[in-house]
C-alpha cells in the first residue's frame, strides 16, 4: 500500500514547500495539492481547517504549484486532488499536464473531478452547472485526456467539448500518464471511471469503500473491464487521538471525512481495513495540522501507525 501526503495550497509557498521535502525524505509516496482559487464556504473544507478569514484566505494555484514541486521535490508522484473540470478546457489541461510531467521526469498523475465548489464559481464567473451537467462534461473531457496524450490529431464532437483534428505536442513524457478520477458518485462518475481512469479517488471510512467498489467492480463489468486496472485510494483527515472515546466523538463532528481519527492502534486497525477493502493507496491532507506541528504528526503516523 502506498501513503502519500496532501499539503493545503492556504499556506505560504515556503511552508508548503517544507512539508513536501519533509513527506519526501521520510518515505511518503506522493504529494498531492487541492485545486481551488478561494477557500470553501462549508467551513471544513479541503483548504484550511484553521482559517478564519472567510473567502479572502491566501490560496496558492495547484497546477503552478505542481510545476514547482516537479523540480523542488525530485522523487515522488505528483498531482492535484483533483483539477476542478470546469475551470480549465480538457485541451488546456491536457497541455499543461504534458508539460509539468516533462518537468517532473515522468511522476505526475493527472487528478481530475467534475467540480463542485460554488463560491468560486460564482465569484469568478465561472459555469458550474448541474450535477447531470457536471457529470456529461467530466467524461468527455476524461474522453478528450485520452485522445490526446495518444493520438496524432484529435476529433471529437461531444455536447460541452469540440476538437477539429487537434494536434498536441510534446505528449507526456510517461507513456501512459495516469488519469485520477475523483468522486463518489455511484450512478455517473464510477461509471467513468470504470470506462476511462487508471486511478481513481474518494473520502470516506473502509465500509464506504468496500460498497463502492463493488459498484465500480460492476460498472468494469459492464465495459468489459477488469476492476483490479484501476489503482484505488482513499483519503480522511488525520487526527491521532489518546482515547477511544474522543475518537468517537470527533468521527461523528467530521463524518465521512474523519476516516483517519482514532488511537494509535485504532488507526493500525483502520489502515488494515482499508487495506482489506481493496484500497491501494491512503492519502493523508494537513488539513488538520497546524503547520508546527505537521512534521510531528506526519512523522508519529508513519511511526506508530505505518511502521509499527
Amino acid at each position: 500500500m502506498r501513503f502519500s501526503y496532501w499539503a493545503r495550497s492556504g499556506q505560504t509557498w515556503a511552508e508548503l514547500l517544507a512539508g513536501a521535502r519533509h513527506a519526501e525524505t521520510t518515505g511518503w509516496d506522493g504529494i498531492w495539492v487541492p485545486d481551488h482559487f478561494m477557500p470553501p464556504d462549508d467551513g471544513y473544507g479541503p483548504e484550511d481547517a484553521h482559517d478564519s478569514t472567510g473567502e479572502m484566505g491566501p490560496i496558492l494555484e495547484a497546477w503552478t504549484l505542481l510545476a514547482g514541486l516537479a523540480v523542488a521535490v525530485p522523487r515522488v508522484r505528483l498531482g492535484a486532488m483533483v483539477s476542478g473540470n470546469t475551470y480549465r478546457h480538457p485541451a488546456l489541461l491536457a497541455n499543461m499536464a504534458a508539460t509539468v510531467d516533462h518537468i517532473s521526469g515522468g511522476r505526475l498523475v493527472v487528478g481530475l473531478g467534475a467540480g463542485w465548489q460554488e463560491n468560486e464559481h460564482q465569484r469568478y464567473g465561472l459555469e458550474l452547472g448541474t450535477i447531470e451537467q457536471r457529470s456529461d462534461r467530466l467524461e468527455e473531457a476524461s474522453e478528450i485526456l485520452r485522445m490526446l496524450f495518444s493520438r496524432e490529431r484529435t476529433t471529437f464532437e461531444g455536447s460541452y467539448y469540440q476538437l477539429h483534428d487537434a494536434p498536441m505536442e510534446p505528449k507526456p513524457l510517461q507513456q501512459s500518464l495516469p488519469l485520477m478520477i475523483g468522486g463518489g458518485g455511484e450512478k455517473r462518475t464510477l461509471r467513468t471511471v470504470a470506462r476511462l481512469a487508471d486511478e481513481w479517488n474518494v473520502w470516506g471510512h473502509p465500509k464506504d469503500l468496500t460498497r463502492k467498489i463493488s459498484v465500480l467492480e460492476q460498472h468494469c463489468s459492464e465495459v468489459g473491464r477488469d476492476v483490479d486496472e484501476i489503482q484505488k485510494s482513499a483519503v480522511g483527515l488525520l487526527i491521532i487521538t489518546e482515547s477511544e472515546h474522543v475518537s468517537a466523538g470527533i468521527r461523528e463532528r467530521l463524518g465521512r471525512r474523519s476516516g483517519l481519527v482514532g488511537t494509535p492502534d485504532q488507526l493500525r486497525s483502520i489502515v488494515a481495513e482499508y487495506q482489506a477493502a481493496g484500497v491501494d493507496e491512503i492519502i493523508v491532507p494537513d488539513f488538520t495540522m497546524a503547520v508546527e506541528d505537521r512534521d510531528d504528526t506526519l512523522d508519529r503516523f508513519r511511526h506508530e501507525v505505518i511502521d509499527g
